[in-house]
């Protein structure tokens, strides 16, 4: 049998288009060890993992007519160099000029015609340091038989890159006839997935209240929230091909201590900086916020059972995650009232029965956060626009050193999607001490991301700093 693209993942292929490239990104920052590591290291690196990953090696092949969708099949022409490439700043290369050429990487489409995924090694930056900017489709991974290329080549104990020699064979690929043939048995088993397929291929098959139903499992609690639009504001226009991105550095010391003075998680606590910061943009921009004014945010979350607990974070990757819709109170002027909302609202959604067990959990090494982003998107991308403002994705990653090879991973930042209309996407990780955002806006509706970037430091020091 083929193998064929699920409805979901075929479904990000066919809603792409050159202004919202549908793959999810990350900046990994790291400190060059004395020994070296370069861009041949790098090739080695994840050229020796590859074969734990197949799917990274295939392209996606188009059924003729659309009489059923794509399949995967071996790319006979692989080449890593593509794949995996070198860049490098001016030297001594600021932040400022890596986030620009970050922008600049995500806001090009992945080339359809090969395997999903790229790789950029980034030299010049200052203090020694480089820096290594993925991007991955997010019809790709999907937490099961396929898992995000940062959780694979991070490891939490340095060794050198073992010289790598590519032994691979691809399979033939399939011709139109046996393409049109496999198609052909599959509908005569199952005719309606002709039709389906067919209008799957000329838009969005995720927009509908049922498919979003079926996305959200179906919580009736949920489901009053996704029947009635979310706000409107400048967050939610129709965006450019062009992005900007920015970063925000924050320490994970800071949510614990407003944790423990104000009570909820510290998942609550990144909400409320978010609103926080939200609400100091919008006002900004000369947006007039009533008491009782919101901005809906999408919030994936990865779900798990007791009989997992005993697992760390970072060694889990689950295939099922809950979107969770959450009104942030950006009306609301008192931080600490803030928090209580937010904290409220999530305790809603955990105690409402979607927090379920998680299905096929694998424990794995790695940077788990990096998958659990690309899972969070997916959710995302499964859904209509017109249901929220932004997508905040945070999962918590490990608190002990990582490493590619020899050299210390630094720092790692997500890079989120934007929908058709969706200009603004959010990722927060948390790594050994520290929590770091991602920023991803439009370049013409959210042109001031920095400003807002800064808003959430701002913010999270309000929530220090405040007191009934």
């Amino acid at each position: 049998m083929p193998d064929r693209l699920s409805a979901l993942d075929a479904s990000f292929l066919y809603v792409e288009d050159h202004a919202t490239p549908m793959h999810v990104g990350s900046v990994a920052i790291f400190d060059r060890p004395r020994t070296g590591f370069d861009h041949g290291q790098v090739l080695d690196l994840i050229g020796a993992r590859l074969a734990f990953l197949p799917r990274y090696r295939q392209r996606v092949l188009t059924v003729p007519g659309h009489l059923a969708r794509p399949v995967w099949v071996d790319d006979t022409d692989f080449d890593l160099n593509y794949h995996v490439r070198r860049s490098a700043l001016p030297q001594p290369g600021t932040d400022d000029q890596l986030f620009d050429l970050v922008a600049r990487l995500v806001s090009r489409r992945l080339a359809p015609e090969r395997p999903l995924w790229e790789a950029y090694f980034v030299e010049g930056l200052s203090g020694d340091r480089v820096a290594l900017v993925t991007k991955t489709h997010q019809s790709v991974v999907d937490g099961i038989g396929t898992i995000d290329l940062g959780q694979l080549i991070l490891d939490p104990r340095p060794a050198p890159p073992e010289p790598f020699e590519d032994t691979w064979t691809p399979r033939r690929e399939p011709s139109r006839a046996q393409l049109v043939l496999d198609a052909v048995t599959e509908t005569v088993q199952r005719p309606t997935e002709l039709v389906e397929n067919v209008r799957s291929a000329a838009d969005d098959a995720f927009a509908t209240v049922g498919k979003v139903t079926e996305a959200l499992g179906g919580v009736a609690a949920t489901l009053r929230t996704v029947v009635s639009p979310a706000p409107s504001g400048p967050l939610n226009v129709r965006v450019s091909g062009s992005r900007l991105f920015s970063v925000v550095r924050t320490r994970l010391e800071d949510f614990r201590e407003v944790r423990a003075e104000h009570g909820g998680t510290v998942n609550d606590v990144v909400l409320a900086a978010i609103t926080g910061a939200l609400r100091g943009w919008l006002l900004s921009r000369g947006s007039h916020l009533t008491p009782t004014a919101t901005v809906r945010a999408l919030v994936p979350m990865a779900v798990r059972d007791e009989e997992t607990a005993e697992f760390s974070t970072p060694a889990l990757v689950g295939n099922q995650v809950a979107a969770f819709l959450v009104d942030l109170p950006v009306g609301e002027p008192n931080a600490v009232l803030r928090l209580q909302h937010i904290g409220h609202a999530m305790t809603e959604h955990l105690e409402s029965g979607r927090s379920v067990a998680a299905r096929g959990l694998l424990k794995v090494g790695g940077f788990a956060p990096a998958t659990l982003h690309s899972l969070g998107a997916r959710a995302a991308g499964s859904l209509s626009g017109r249901i929220f403002n932004v997508m905040v994705t945070n999962s918590p990653g490990p608190q002990v050193p990582m490493y590619a090879g020899e050299a210390r991973l630094v720092e790692m930042f997500p890079v989120m999607p934007l929908m058709r209309t969706q200009a603004l996407a959010i990722g927060v990780t948390s790594y050994h001490g520290g929590v770091y955002f991602g920023l991803n806006g439009d370049r013409k509706a959210v042109f001031d991301v920095g400003l807002l970037g800064g808003m959430i430091e701002e913010a999270l020091e309000e929530l220090k700093g405040a007191h009934w």
